[in-house]
């Protein structure tokens, strides 16, 4: 995808000041909350956008210059340009639309992978006293299980032991193998937050104890609220993280308790496969996850299950 004359002119002008800066952390010098969004107006039409802050409004990307993406994961394939033109969009406070004009998508779909890490909180291996990893232990979710942060999650008839999980999640922004730890940041386009909705039964008992089935029934991935940029998070490893469930607090902890953290995470999993623009990675849940509640408790038809993260966002979801 090629960008407008428009939107290259800003992007020239725009990339010299931030030269020095850009692979220090993410892809460029440019703290956002990107967000997918449709218009009421415009059922099925997928649009990408900026919020104007954490629950304002949202500068249309598209309307602004129509030759901008209409995803985020080909906004990533842009690099840069892409991301560095979004920034001058947010800025000239143009072509905003207001938050109840719109729905909020998942900011990736139909990314190529869904890569999640299991027992990643040494406070959620002593809950079930469980030794620390030596290694990540990786597990994946299909693409179609992601769903909005505010869409419903389906109780699948097959299941009767369907948890919750909050997780702290990022966004791949560029292609890489065998990518270096100490680069690794600079492939994140951002941070998000996560709810690895998890069906036990299927998990821990059914299908060989293989976590895949248990892990990836449709609408087992609400995701969002929005992508924030890694300037925009100064340290993603020492966030605030929560789960509540009908308004109570199940799952309270912090980021700081990961085992591994985003940088040995993507050198880890680039090691074995090629990491491309808008994979998805689920880092880990912290203790209090319903399955080793005495007795457990699982979520039922009417449960609103809220998952937070400090400088992330809220993601609110209802049982259905």
């Amino acid at each position: 995808m090629r960008l407008s004359l428009r939107c290259f002119s800003i992007w020239r002008s725009f990339s010299k000041s931030l030269l020095a800066n850009t692979g220090k952390r993410g892809l460029c010098s440019a703290a956002m909350r990107l967000v997918q969004f449709q218009r009421h107006s415009e059922e099925g039409v997928i649009r990408v956008g900026v919020e104007q802050g954490e629950g304002l409004g949202v500068v249309d990307l598209k309307a602004f210059d129509p030759s901008m993406p209409s995803t985020m994961r080909e906004l990533l394939e842009l690099g840069d340009k892409g991301l560095e033109c979004a920034q001058r969009v947010l800025a000239s406070g143009r072509c905003a639309v207001e938050r109840s004009g719109i729905r909020l998508l998942s900011p990736v779909l139909a990314p190529e992978k869904v890569v999640c890490v299991g027992m990643n909180y040494r406070d959620h291996c002593l809950e079930q006293n469980a030794p620390i990893p030596r290694e990540p232990i990786i597990f994946s979710k299909f693409p179609s299980a992601i769903t909005g942060p505010y869409d419903h999650i389906t109780l699948p008839a097959e299941s009767q032991e369907v948890d919750w999980e909050v997780e702290l999640a990022f966004v791949i922004g560029r292609r890489g193998k065998h990518i270096k730890e100490k680069d690794a940041l600079s492939y994140v386009a951002g941070f998000t937050v996560a709810n690895d909705v998890s069906a036990r039964d299927w998990q821990m008992k059914r299908n060989g104890k293989q976590w895949l089935l248990g892990k990836t029934f449709d609408s087992f991935c609400p995701l969002g609220p929005a992508l924030v940029t890694t300037d925009a998070v100064n340290d993603p490893h020492n966030l605030g993280i929560r789960c509540l469930v009908n308004g109570e607090t199940v799952q309270s902890s912090n980021t700081d308790q990961m085992i591994f953290k985003t940088e040995k995470l993507v050198a880890w999993v680039s090691q074995f496969v090629t990491l491309t623009p808008g994979d998805v990675f689920l880092t880990g849940t912290p203790p209090g996850v319903g399955v080793f509640r005495k007795p457990p408790v699982f979520l039922k038809r009417g449960d609103v299950v809220e998952c937070q993260i400090d400088k992330l966002g809220s993601i609110l979801n209802k049982v259905v």
